[in-house]
């Protein structure tokens, strides 16, 4: 059944939103991408959605470490925190630019803005002292223990070379939801935790070398700012389950337990489904009307109740 309008909806974007077909993070591929990914929000924003984005940054913030080692020499390497920020800004103003773009072409003078969105982890999460997390290139051994000699954990992946591991912690809270809900008293489309959110182990503390998951931090943002409906936006129009097998077929509709089941079955990979699926189950958990994953030119769709794998509790 439809959400009453107007629904507020968060809408998680994937990083296939973000590059270009093949992967390419070049600035043209990038730009390509996030105008083609905001004809889809427009819609929903042109039919009187009040609209959260959140988007990830796995390419981008991988780019910014590759000048970090390529430079290490000339300019002193930035910490994870930094790229994360830094990604934000780019990300936000790209993402704004071509929002403000469609929606002009519809006929709609809304306002979007960008929040740079700090998340609060636990600095005594295991997370830390378990570095999991992959970013980056992969590398021959002899450069890798170079940046393994700063500091850095690197691990062997076989053939392919070394990447760098890092923290990966659970976001706790989001730091500047009150803006963001500031903004969308005032009518803004807001783009906020970008990649997660920048990792803030204390409030006004420096350094966090971590990165954080953006469907778990999306769930936690929509949460925060009163969202009736998170949507996963992806590349896949379902989670499966038997994936790559004979066997499989598409989620349709389940509950939260109900997906739950399917994940502690190993269904989901980490990597991959896996977040979004735990990100889906918790949002509705925690009092959330609806949670869909889906692709992201089904969005609209999702909004108002079909397409997708649809997350949701049965009523009696």
């Amino acid at each position: 059944m439809p959400i009453p309008e107007p629904a507020r909806v968060l809408v998680a974007l994937g990083g296939n939103a973000m590059t270009g077909p093949d992967g390419s993070a070049t600035p043209d591929a990038q730009r390509s991408a996030v105008e083609a990914a905001m004809e889809c929000v427009a819609d929903l924003v042109a039919a009187g959605t009040e609209v959260v984005l959140t988007h990830g940054n796995g390419p981008q913030v991988g780019n910014l470490l590759v000048k970090n080692e390529l430079a290490a020499g000339v300019v002193p390497p930035v910490p994870l925190d930094w790229c994360v920020a830094q990604t934000q800004g780019t990300l936000g103003f790209t993402i704004v630019s071509a929002l403000e773009a469609a929606l002009r072409r519809r006929g709609r003078q809304v306002p979007v803005a960008a929040v740079v969105t700090r998340t609060l982890v636990d600095p005594g999460d295991p997370a830390f002292e378990r570095p999991t997390k992959p970013v980056g290139r992969y590398l021959p051994r002899a450069e890798a223990e170079r940046f393994a000699a700063l500091g850095q954990h690197w691990e062997d992946r076989g053939t392919r070379g070394w990447r760098r591991v890092v923290p990966s912690p659970e976001p706790i809270s989001v730091l500047d939801a009150d803006a963001v809900r500031a903004l969308l008293a005032a009518g803004f489309v807001t783009v906020a935790a970008g990649g997660g959110g920048i990792p803030v182990a204390e409030r006004g503390d420096g350094e966090t070398e971590a990165v954080l998951d953006k469907d778990l931090t999306a769930a936690l943002l929509a949460t925060e700012v009163g969202a009736d409906i998170l949507v996963i936006a992806t590349d896949v129009p379902y989670a499966m389950v038997d994936f790559g097998t004979d066997l499989e077929r598409p989620i349709e509709r389940a509950t939260p337990a109900e997906l739950r089941a399917h994940a502690d079955a190993g269904q989901f990979a980490g990597g991959s489904m896996g977040p979004k699926v735990e990100a889906a189950v918790r949002f509705v958990e925690n009092g959330g009307r609806r949670a869909v994953i889906t692709t992201l030119g089904r969005i609209t769709d999702a909004v108002e109740g079909g397409g997708g794998t649809v997350v949701e509790n049965r009523g009696p």
